[in-house]
């Protein structure tokens, strides 16, 4: 769920224009240019008891209220350490586990995954009143 809710993240607040591939993220060697994330020794990964997502939320300065929910919910999905135990997490973590579960390919993942992703950030944007 980390990988492409920052790969959502990635491509909707903080590179639009950014070409995103899925490896495996113990025997890949980083082409020129690459920046990795959430991968070992990713330049952007888990840091402290922070997952991918959070990280990202405080390098690039996005502290957005809907994004910091989708924080919580990515960090209690991904670290299964129930700190913030939202009451969406477990739909959400049904959702895109189906997803990956149904499209073996990775760009479809990720697009159904950022669909639903944007529709969950949208819902939080729109209860904060922050249209």
């Amino acid at each position: 769920m980390d990988r492409i809710a920052s790969a959502w993240l990635i491509r909707r607040f903080i590179d639009p224009e950014a070409r995103l591939k899925l490896v495996d993220g113990h025997d890949y060697t980083p082409e020129p240019g690459e920046l990795r994330f959430d991968m070992f020794e990713g330049e952007y990964t888990h840091e402290g008891d922070s997952c991918t997502f959070e990280v990202l939320l405080s390098r690039f300065g996005l502290r957005e209220a809907p994004l910091r929910l989708l924080a919580e919910i990515v960090h209690d999905v991904d670290l299964k350490d129930h700190r913030y135990a939202r009451p969406e997490t477990p739909g959400l973590e049904r959702l895109l586990t189906g997803i990956a579960l149904v499209h073996a390919d990775d760009e479809a993942r990720l697009r159904h995954g950022a669909a639903a992703l944007e529709s969950v950030y949208e819902s939080f944007r729109r209860r904060a009143g922050t249209r």
